[in-house]
């Protein structure tokens, strides 16, 4: 049994002033995160789950007959006090938190499961949206008002609306546990990465390190209390350079091993048995709600439909992709043995050996590259192609309160003189950030009552420099910051009328689209000509190294494909089966991947006990594929700009906002698709982007 959770007691001063339940009269409306502390977050959630919950009961119990704007459009307009201050709560519990508010989210988390079930599992309320989708036809409802009706609906009976009471408490309790075990996996997860700190000494130490990556562990050194020294943390950023560069194998092994152990170190920060409690938990509600098993819940409300339509997808590229990968092995082993040595390649030697073979065949290497890619210049990149794409303008603000010193704020302009939103972006690593980058906002684009602008907001985790130096990006480090901004635009564009359908409110397998489709622009000659400055000389990239840039972009990608598709290919089995109560998720994953040949210098991206993006939360559960799904959009998709010969043609981006960027989930995706592209997609642009077309297999 799972103990209720606490209430968080009012301050001893009722009368005490809350900036989280005050109008928030700053400018742009803007959170007053410079007043806001861990004990307000209490009594705020307390006050707008009881307005939320009386705004419900009212609708539900409303004495005339069901309408869309007596119950659709008024549960659109309820919740506001309890999703503005939602929104700001767990954007900090992702980008900036503590001790203090990770208890808070450990008590909020299932109350949030708990309120969402009380409200989709209201039969009075139910049955007045019931009433209205049974007679929508005959109603005078804009293809807007008929989709958000549509999408309610959807809602309620994935939540299990109609079920028997017995079931629907079933249902109640299993989404407050999943609540509780997907906050503790995410606080173990990241407790695993901030415990890990791998100090370097002068010396042999940093043996094959570049000046830039010794001078960014300095500076991390000094920030985590090694004066003196040099650190490599878990971030991406900083672990990846390392394993890459470091000369020293007994280095790169103990690195490796404290990234891809995260969550499975035996201690009170190991995920494996909340997997597997996670899991059988999802088996069990997708089953009363009828379905075959959790994959096939999840992915009924998708662009795939099913989980043989993602599989067979993933079928598809995991033959060629492991087929490539497995002759990228062999040459990296033929490295070995020509430099004298004769171990067997492991996984810690895999970037170490490709590093140096893309020196031999592109004579290039990261080194040569990053001194061009500093992360000012990228971020003038990525909202220069916003500019030229949209008409956007983009100036930074300076008299803002924000969560962060280290974040930085714009206002954006659009083509016609006015506000569109407020963007934020923070940029780098720190203890009390999570690992990876995402977008997200603290308040949505609506416009049920009149215009509300977005407030939208980029994390990453780039290792921050010293003071006075400049941030310096890898090539993927860059198509990182592409990536989350087309996520950015996606909210920053979003032109609906309804909450609901705001932004990136998508389906799974499309929200990816407009993220991995930005990426393409980096990778255009007259962009990395204009913005891939010398971060000395401010001269620009070499057109001969830009040259051999370019064409290395498929060197590796047997690896890099069979690391993403790996992960989701066991992120998809786990969720189809139906797991037993001793399952030992590690050993699974093994099993899966012996079957699968998973080469033996590879392994998953994310392994099952940090792989958070499926067990943090269940956004990705069964869902993991679609970022190739939406690969095959956004290869297909790009190549709409690439038949007119203008990567800024001004008629398909029309379209492509319109029908994409701007439109939210106001059409189901392959509609929104076909609206931009004029046809279906393509798979051949994908597998010619991978560099996978043709692979004998």
């Amino acid at each position: 049994m799972n103990a209720s959770p606490k209430s968080h007691p009012l301050p001893q001063d009722p009368a005490a002033p809350n900036p989280l339940l005050e109008a928030w009269t700053g400018p742009f409306g803007i959170p007053p995160f410079d007043r806001i502390m861990p004990d307000h977050y209490g009594p705020a959630f307390e006050r707008a789950f009881a307005e939320h919950k009386a705004e419900i009961a009212a609708i539900a119990a409303n004495p005339e007959p069901a309408d869309f704007e007596n119950t659709i459009a008024a549960l659109e307009r309820a919740g506001r006090n309890l999703r503005r201050v939602s929104l700001v709560f767990f954007n900090l519990t992702s980008a900036h938190t503590n001790d203090a508010i990770e208890a808070v989210e450990r008590e909020i988390s299932p109350l949030f499961a708990r309120h969402d079930a009380e409200i989709h599992l209201n039969d009075a309320l139910f049955a007045r949206v019931d009433a209205i989708y049974a007679r929508r036809d005959a109603l005078k409802l804009d293809a807007e008002q008929k989709r958000v009706l549509e999408r309610h609906h959807i809602a309620f009976r994935r939540a299990g609306a109609g079920l028997a009471p017995e079931v629907k408490s079933r249902l109640a309790e299993i989404g407050e546990r999943l609540a509780t075990l997907g906050t503790q996996f995410s606080q173990n997860v990241l407790a695993d990465e901030k415990a890990f700190t791998l100090v370097l000494d002068a010396g042999e130490d940093l043996a094959g390190l570049p000046d830039w990556l010794i001078a960014e562990a300095a500076e991390t050194a000094r920030e985590r209390g090694f004066p003196g020294k040099y650190v490599i943390t878990l971030s991406r950023s900083s672990v990846e350079p390392f394993l890459a560069m470091s000369s020293r194998r007994d280095l790169r092994e103990k690195a490796w091993r404290g990234w891809v152990s995260r969550g499975e170190g035996g201690g009170a920060t190991d995920n494996r048995a909340l997997a597997v409690e996670m899991l059988r938990l999802r088996d069990e509600r997708a089953r009363l709600l009828g379905y075959e098993s959790f994959a096939h819940f999840r992915l009924a409300d998708t662009m795939a439909k099913t989980p043989e339509a993602a599989q067979d997808l993933l079928g598809k590229v995991w033959a060629p992709a492991r087929a490539r990968a497995l002759r990228e092995e062999a040459a990296l082993q033929e490295v070995i043995a020509q430099e004298g040595a004769n171990f067997t390649l492991a996984p810690w030697d895999w970037r170490y050996y490709a590093e140096r073979r893309r020196k031999a065949e592109f004579d290039l290497d990261e080194s040569e590259i990053k001194p061009y890619m500093q992360l000012d210049r990228m971020i003038e990149a990525v909202l220069y192609t916003a500019e030229q794409l949209f008409g956007l303008t983009f100036s930074e603000r300076f008299d803002l309160p924000l969560y962060h010193p280290d974040a930085r704020a714009w206002n954006v302009i659009g083509p016609e003189g006015k506000p569109v939103a407020l963007f934020i972006g923070d940029y780098y690593a720190r203890p009390s950030k999570h690992g990876g980058a995402w977008m997200s906002e603290y308040r949505e684009q609506e416009k049920l009552d009149g215009e509300v602008l977005p407030i939208i907001v980029n994390v990453l985790n780039f290792v921050k420099p010293a003071a006075g130096e400049a941030c310096l990006l890898s090539f993927d480090d860059a198509r990182t910051l592409f990536h989350e901004f087309g996520h950015a635009l996606h909210g920053l564009l979003s032109d609906v009328t309804y909450p609901l359908l705001s932004g990136t409110s998508v389906a799974r397998d499309f929200v990816e689209f407009p993220s991995q489709l930005y990426e393409h622009w980096l990778e255009q000659k007259e962009i990395v000509r204009r913005f891939a400055l010398h971060y000395h000389s401010g001269e620009p990239i070499p057109e001969a190294l830009l040259e051999r840039l370019l064409a290395a972009r498929q060197f590796n990608q047997g690896f890099a494909t069979v690391e993403y598709t790996a992960a989701a290919l066991v992120d998809l089995a786990l969720h189809r089966q139906k797991p037993s109560e001793d399952l030992d998720i590690v050993a699974v994953e093994k099993d899966m991947l012996d079957a699968l040949g998973m080469p033996k210098g590879i392994v998953m991206r994310h392994r099952t006990p940090h792989f958070a993006h499926v067990f943090s939360g269940d956004s990705y559960a069964a869902g993991y594929y679609s970022y190739l799904w939406s690969e095959v959009l956004d290869a297909d998709g790009f190549e709409a700009f690439v038949e007119t010969g203008n990567i800024f043609d001004a008629e398909v981006a029309r379209k492509l906002r319109e029908n994409v960027y701007a439109a939210g989930n106001r059409k189901e995706p392959d509609a929104a698709y076909l609206g931009f592209r004029g046809r279906a997609p393509s798979a051949e642009p994908l597998l010619k982007k991978r560099g996978l077309a043709g692979e004998i297999i």
